[in-house]
């Protein structure tokens, strides 16, 4: 529940109890009311032992101490006569007239009510801000102080290029005169381009820890309201609190939210958010200078920016971070595991080649989650084993052991992924198989892991081939052991990630001798990537040529499995027994060597395992 649902509530609970307790307060505890024809009868009888009179209001009290109240419905001149003839005491009431305060805290509370629920949904709007709705126009960055920033260059890794292209920024905040004498000038604006998880704003905060001056950090949401104006107004007032702690850096996050292209509102309009890049762009290069003030931005869109951010007086210069290759994997790896108990067995450099593609936020995520497998298995030290289980949980999902499969479900995942590792292992130029496992993770019912021996840059057509054959291993394997009518839906995704494979290579990469070394843009709309503006006859050839590729290698698995049907039924057996296998079993298996245990399997794994049925293969010396 949002904090502006829970304020409305609080406020709604309130005014529900000051209503009540009004009425509770405006109810007469002067007793029940009858009508005027029995107070007349009490009094003919001689019922009544005293009233008091307010108004048109009568409070009678009874001989035997009992009260209730009734109303003159008229002028009854006779009723005092009758009182006082049937001895009953008459009490009056002097009138009273509210207070002046009162009388126009009634008159005005309606006013002053939607004055302060205004001022509450302005607030709320505000996010709550600090200063409430006067501060409107007031930035919101943060400021952290030199004292409180306690990053520095060592605390980021795998971004060595980059960290040399702001490093004079650093000693320009240091010792700008320097620069100055020698008529040279730091670039006013920093722009980070990278992928999200880069560490962008680490690196900024970084430079601001090394230079040790304050940091205004803000978002570049943070700028744009409603109401028009008041972005610009917060500009203005963050570059005023920037001169005043100048040298300093101010770091704009997603500053995308901000800086797109001008002109593209609605009906061509300059919208809020334009008139806020406006005054942005006046404060960076206008006709005030902004000495000592470093102005850096993080963005995965630079495409989308406005020309005018772009040129030199504001961010000219271009920071690339992508994402980290091997080496700096590991250096971020050692970063995040500096304050984590890591085992002897632990390999950072098996791990940074286990996890290309992984930012430096995927990484300490991976640390995150190894240490939690080990709080959980009431370990003392991160072993290579949590590291393993941490990567395949943030890969492929947890582990789905509460997946009920039928024995004939197991075996048949066995098959599919024996045949998978045997092509990739027997490929020229594949990846080499790291693991194998039919333990269902996420929405796969088993996984092969090939590891890589490095980052890759580029792609020969030999190892696109040769993944192109081990994608359709699995299926092969399933064909080969139950036949063309007993194959399953499993292979899905193995056949759409080798037919992309195949089209990518005939319409962007060149590899069709029929087109030659043509590029076909692809159209994005498209549901299976069909390149535009081509004629019919061009389709059919790409067609054709696609086609081509997958049969070709398709035929190749086949025949490798075919004359590896021994390898085949002893890698589903080893499956079947120990549910997950590494490189060095799948290589005794293909090599037809005897096979050895999993590094850490024990014997009361294998008793568990002895419930499903097991062929037992015993592989013949080579």
């Amino acid at each position: 529940m949002s904090d502006m649902v829970k304020n409305l509530l609080i406020w709604g609970i309130i005014a529900v109890v000051l209503i009540t307790v009004f009425q509770i307060s405006s109810v007469s505890n002067n007793g029940p009311q009858v009508n005027y024809t029995q107070f007349n009868s009490d009094i003919t009888n001689g019922n009544l032992q005293e009233v008091h009179i307010n108004g048109r209001e009568v409070v009678a009290t009874t001989k035997n101490n009992g009260n209730y109240v009734t109303y003159i419905p008229y002028l009854d001149e006779q009723l005092m006569s009758d009182l006082l003839l049937h001895k009953v005491s008459v009490f009056g009431s002097p009138d009273e007239k509210p207070s002046l305060l009162v009388s126009i805290l009634i008159s005005w509370f309606p006013i002053l009510f939607l004055i302060g629920f205004w001022l509450f949904m302005m607030r709320q709007m505000q996010g709550g801000g600090k200063g409430g709705p006067m501060s409107v126009g007031k930035s919101k960055a943060r400021m952290l102080s030199p004292e409180q920033i306690k990053t520095k260059f060592s605390d980021v890794a795998g971004n060595e290029e980059a960290k040399q292209e702001v490093t004079e920024v650093v000693d320009f905040l240091r010792e700008p005169g320097k620069y100055q004498k020698l008529g040279g000038h730091i670039p006013k604006g920093i722009l980070m381009v990278g992928p999200p998880g880069t560490g962008k704003t680490l690196l900024a905060k970084a430079i601001a820890g090394e230079a040790n001056v304050p940091f205004f950090s803000i978002s570049g949401s943070d700028f744009v309201e409603m109401f028009v104006g008041v972005g610009a107004s917060r500009v203005r007032d963050l570059f005023e609190q920037a001169r005043k702690h100048s040298p300093c850096i101010i770091f704009i996050d997603e500053i995308d939210a901000v800086g797109r292209k001008r002109g593209a509102g609605s009906m061509g309009g300059h919208d809020e958010r334009e008139q806020t890049l406006n005054q942005m762009l006046v404060e960076m290069d206008g006709f005030e200078p902004n000495s000592g003030i470093i102005i850096i931005a993080a963005t995965n869109r630079v495409d989308i920016l406005d020309p005018a951010l772009l040129r030199p007086g504001r961010f000219d210069r271009q920071v690339q971070i992508g994402l980290p290759d091997m080496k700096g994997r590991e250096q971020i790896l050692a970063v995040h595991s500096r304050k984590v108990p890591l085992a002897p067995d632990v390999n950072l450099s098996i791990l940074a080649r286990g996890t290309p593609g992984y930012s430096g936020a995927d990484l300490a995520n991976l640390v995150n989650e190894a240490a939690l497998f080990t709080a959980r298995r009431n370990k003392q030290l991160v072993s290579m084993d949590e590291f393993e289980d941490a990567k395949d949980k943030i890969n492929m999902g947890t582990e789905r052991r509460s997946l009920t499969m039928t024995p004939e479900q197991l075996i048949s995942t066995a098959y599919h992924e024996a045949g998978h590792a045997i092509i990739g292992y027997l490929m020229p130029k594949h990846d080499p198989v790291h693991k194998v496992t039919i333990i269902p993770r996420g929405r796969a019912l088993g996984v092969t892991f090939f590891l890589p021996e490095g980052d890759s840059i580029s792609e020969s057509r030999e190892k696109l081939e040769g993944n192109i054959a081990t994608l359709y291993g699995g299926r092969l394997a399933e064909e080969l052991i139950y036949g063309a009518d007993q194959i399953s839906t499993g292979a899905s995704n193995d056949i759409k990630v080798a037919t992309r494979y195949a089209r990518a290579m005939v319409t962007q990469w060149g590899f069709s001798d029929r087109l030659g070394p043509l590029f076909y843009e692809m159209d994005e709309n498209e549901a299976y990537g069909r390149p535009k503006d081509i004629s019919d006859e061009t389709a059919r050839i790409i067609d054709e040529e696609v086609k081509a590729i997958i049969d070709r290698n398709y035929n190749r698995a086949k025949t490798i499995l075919t004359e590896n049907m021994d390898v085949l039924h002893a890698m589903k057996d080893a499956l079947m027994k120990y549910e997950t296998i590494g490189a060095k079993q799948v290589a005794e298996l293909v090599e037809r060597r005897p096979l050895s245990a999993p590094e850490g399997w024990t014997e009361k794994e294998e008793k568990v395992s002895e419930e499903i049925p097991n062929e037992g293969f015993n592989p013949p010396s080579q």
